[in-house]
């Protein structure tokens, strides 16, 4: 209800009435709007205004919304991860998968460098990724900087590997298509077989796990890209070994 795009067209008005709601979320369906507008130092005006900021035509559907949103955090919030890894593991047993993993380490054993790419929770498993090909003896590195200028080509031998749950970050597919027209082999791990930067990749492992959304916030498991990106290092080290 409250997104990023509702609360940039808030006044300081607006937010001494958000603020009110917030403090009193248990009750609000019990305060009247005269009764708000005394609380929060406004007119009951501002708070219709404030109302239709939030999608409402008026007060009382806003009530009946803001409770409704309430309740949805808490039915989102279901544990269900066994139900979700089960569907993973059956995913892994599948000949697609496999494949996949097999075509992804053809390119990384070749690499002189692998370059993770993500942004916001892709960027934290990039980092850690880097860090774990890094472990087992592969010069890794990581970008998760949206803003980072890519001006320079690829070094030779240097092989991405590019995580977005949803395919479609703007910012991750500018990155990963610059590097890819200059020479850079890309690796792309998504949630989404069908989305841009799977279809962009040389070679997308996708893990379809349901997509779980908490206060309009992706909140999907991310235990699949471990997954993928540890099973992928040990890949290497065992080739190594050989």
């Amino acid at each position: 209800m409250f997104t990023k795009e509702v609360m940039e067209r808030f006044t300081e008005l607006d937010f001494a009435v958000y603020d009110c709601i917030v403090k009193n979320e248990k009750h609000i369906y019990k305060i009247t709007i005269k009764e708000l507008a005394a609380m929060a130092h406004v007119s009951t005006a501002t708070i219709l205004r404030f109302c239709r900021k939030c999608g409402a035509k008026g007060y009382s559907e806003f009530k009946i919304r803001y409770k409704e949103y309430l309740e949805g955090k808490k039915e989102v919030l279901k544990d269900d991860k066994e139900t979700e890894l089960q569907s993973f593991i059956t995913t892994i047993r599948s000949q697609d998968f496999q494949e996949s993993l097999n075509k992804a380490h053809e390119y990384l054993v070749k690499s002189k460098c692998i370059l993770f790419i993500g942004i916001g929770t892709s960027g934290i498993l990039g980092k850690y990724g880097a860090r774990y090909f890094s472990n087992v003896g592969y010069f890794s590195l990581f970008i998760d900087d949206p803003w980072l200028p890519i001006l320079q080509n690829p070094s030779e031998g240097t092989v991405m590997i590019v995580l977005s749950e949803s395919g479609t970050t703007r910012q991750t597919l500018f990155i990963a298509s610059h590097l890819h027209q200059r020479g850079c082999p890309l690796i792309s791990i998504t949630n989404n077989a069908n989305s841009v930067l799977a279809k962009m990749a040389d070679c997308n492992i996708s893990y379809h796990v349901t997509e779980r959304m908490v206060n309009e916030r992706n909140v999907t498991t991310q235990v699949p890209v471990l997954y993928i990106m540890e099973t992928l290092a040990k890949k290497l080290y065992n080739n190594q070994q050989s």
